[in-house]
């Protein structure tokens, strides 16, 4: 007969005395074949649940990217000294959902024209207002613009009357910003979403504020837009 050498059915031997050759070998066919289905099934159980966890992830995070928030690094100096080169925020898509881009807003667009990039920039006025650039300084419906951050003279002569669903968007670092005295009002559908958190760097250095939520600014003009 054939048997095992312990109870963890370790090594099969075979007693020849009983059972013929042809029967043991049967036995070890049987045991090794038993052994390969039972690794078939953990490696096939196991590839479905690494299957389903990946696509499962891929689905949150297409859902979140889409709906929710999106990463995006600032590059170059046109929102200095308020975002720095280099800095990682967080651009959520929520609010805009709901409620319609504001007054002071730091929102990123898709830039105009075919380039695929995106801009971050500063709402300055809303649809359906008057934006005139004089004299380094900006007016809104004929009301001065008072800047409450720190900021360089606007250059450039502007006069436009916004549409239904265009925003003037300017970059806080006047001096090295292509905004919208260069390529004119934005449209409502290449708003991505506003700016929420910067998460990198975490820490406060020599160019950077560190981590931070990104508030709105406050110009003290009324919002005649979202007002009616």
């Amino acid at each position: 007969m054939c048997t095992h050498l312990d109870s963890n059915q370790g090594p099969l031997v075979c007693d020849t005395s009983t059972l013929t050759a042809e029967l043991c070998v049967q036995i070890v066919i049987r045991k090794l074949y038993n052994y390969y289905m039972s690794l078939k099934s953990f490696l096939v159980n196991t590839l479905r649940e690494i299957v389903q966890t990946v696509a499962l992830s891929l689905a949150i995070f297409l859902f979140v990217y889409s709906f929710l928030v999106q990463p995006h690094r600032v590059k170059g100096e046109s929102m200095v000294p308020n975002f720095s080169d280099g800095e990682l925020l967080l651009t959520e898509k929520v609010t805009y959902r709901f409620y319609k881009p504001a007054r002071g807003d730091v929102i990123v667009f898709k830039a105009p024209g075919a380039r695929n990039i995106d801009f971050i920039k500063r709402i300055i006025a809303l649809p359906g207002e008057k934006v005139r650039i004089e004299g380094g300084t900006i007016f809104i419906n004929n009301q001065k613009l008072e800047e409450p951050y720190e900021t360089q003279q606007t250059q450039g002569n502007v006069d436009v009357a916004l549409g239904d669903n265009q925003y003037f968007m300017l970059g806080d670092n006047r001096g090295s910003s292509s905004d919208s005295r260069v390529f004119g009002p934005v449209e409502r559908s290449s708003i991505k979403g506003r700016a929420w958190f910067v998460y990198f760097p975490i820490f406060k250095t020599a160019k950077s504020d560190g981590a931070r939520i990104v508030s709105r600014v406050d110009y003290g003009i009324p919002d005649s837009f979202n007002d009616r």
